[in-house]
């Protein structure tokens, strides 16, 4: 039977839920990374488009290592992806040199076509989004990914681990050549996942600001405000 959200799980999965930026470098366990991305992708998408896709990139063991070691192309993929988007000339100024530990990086893409081409099959077609990606006034793929980005989050959360969502920005073109993505998707941003250091939580400058109070969020029935 359903019950009072505030007394549920959900409600303290949400309520405890912080970006981790250090991470202890502890591994996911082995089916745990396959759980979280089942979880994640059961978010609402737009006519059920279901544009949306991960590359994950997982550490290697300290076997696997060896081998990667004797052999650059066989280079620790999370690795990889720090020498492109962070490299070791940039490190020393990096205000969180524990997010470089975590185990597991999530990109994630989308393809907006397929949002286009789901738009402009018969049953959609009133809505008339269906001829090109600038029909859309809301480009609802970058919505639904974000969905997607949320539901991650909230499974790490729930699993008792750490995770960051931060973007790509102008390392995209970089990121989805080294990656193979193909043409025709864009990289929303990468989520990395472990287990938090002992400190891992603690706030960002951004984020010491505090939440604005609800009422300056919430408008009923109209956003007109009293004067």
């Amino acid at each position: 039977m359903p019950g009072n959200l505030a007394d549920g799980s959900l409600a303290v999965v949400m309520g405890r839920r912080r970006m981790c930026r250090d991470f202890s470098g502890e591994a996911l366990k082995p089916d745990q990374l396959e759980r979280l991305l089942n979880l994640a992708r059961r978010a609402p998408s737009a006519g059920f488009t279901q544009g949306v896709a991960f590359v994950s990139l997982e550490r290697f063991s300290d076997d696997r290592a060896g081998a990667g070691r004797a052999d650059p192309r066989r280079a620790d993929p999370v690795e990889a992806y720090w020498n492109l988007t962070l490299p070791p000339s940039r490190r020393a100024s990096f205000a969180w040199p524990g997010l470089l530990d975590a185990p597991v990086l999530v990109t994630l893409w989308v393809r907006p076509e397929a949002w286009v081409e789901r738009y402009g099959r018969d049953d959609k077609a009133r809505a008339h989004l269906g001829d090109n990606q600038e029909s859309w006034p809301v480009p609802y793929w970058w919505v639904d990914a974000g969905a997607v980005v949320q539901n991650l989050l909230l499974a790490a959360e729930a699993e008792g681990l750490g995770a960051l969502f931060f973007g790509m920005f102008h390392h995209e073109p970089e990121v989805a050549e080294r990656l193979g993505v193909p043409a025709g998707w864009r990289g929303v941003g990468t989520v990395a996942l472990g287990h938090p250091a002992p400190d891992g939580r603690r706030p960002s400058t951004s984020a010491r600001a505090g939440r604005p109070p609800l009422s300056d969020q919430w408008h009923r029935n109209t956003w007109a405000t009293d004067t």
